[in-house]
């Protein structure tokens, strides 16, 4: 009588090792949630003082983009597109400065985007909080580094959406000549620009 070999055939070996590399595949590329960034509760308001008279605020609204975040992995990723057009500050007429050629310069370049490199998280291993989002801003034609300081982000459950949100706030403050806004810089417009950043995002 032939003994039957219980030895498994090269294939049936392939497929035992090819599971659990798909399974690590899968765990990997699931590591931060997906989020969409809600337009209508995220803006990035700034204040500009003129010829030290008392500051005119105005803010960029209907910003769009994406975020990945996992606080228990220490991890994010956000990228923002920022309409030129969706300027405001209350006042028409400055926003058709604003929006002109000798400042933002709307017509050449419609949006600024930015997209973070890296995101710092502070020691708690329970409950880790972030604390600064590092990235790149391109406005005007220029590309440039700039940091977040969060003031507040955390993430919930929306019970009228049935989704989790994650939502937080930040400031910056950045040089407009280093992004070529020069108009005034020297005769008393502000050069260095302090914003607030509000961003909301909702769970795919």
């Amino acid at each position: 009588m032939r003994l039957l070999s219980t030895r498994p055939k090269p294939s049936h070996i392939y497929s035992f090792l090819t599971i659990p590399l798909l399974l690590v595949g899968a765990t990997n590329s699931s590591q931060a949630a997906n989020y969409t960034i809600n337009p209508a509760s995220t803006h990035i308001r700034f204040a500009i003082e003129r010829f030290k008279s008392s500051a005119t605020t105005g803010g960029f609204y209907n910003i769009k983009g994406h975020l990945q975040y996992d606080p228990n992995l220490s991890i994010g990723d956000i990228s923002l597109i920022i309409p030129i057009n969706s300027l405001n500050t209350g006042n028409p007429s400055f926003n058709n400065s604003l929006t002109g050629p000798e400042f933002f310069d709307m017509q050449r370049f419609p949006s600024a985007h930015f997209e973070s490199t890296k995101w710092h998280f502070n020691q708690d291993k329970k409950r880790p909080q972030v604390t600064r989002v590092d990235g790149q801003l391109t406005l005007h034609g220029e590309t440039h580094p700039i940091s977040l300081t969060a003031t507040k982000f955390d993430c919930y459950l929306n019970t009228s959406i049935r989704k989790d949100v994650c939502g937080g706030e930040f400031t910056a403050t950045i040089n407009r000549t280093r992004w070529n806004i020069n108009k005034f810089a020297w005769f008393g417009l502000t050069q260095n620009l302090d914003l607030s950043i509000k961003v909301e995002a909702a769970r795919q």
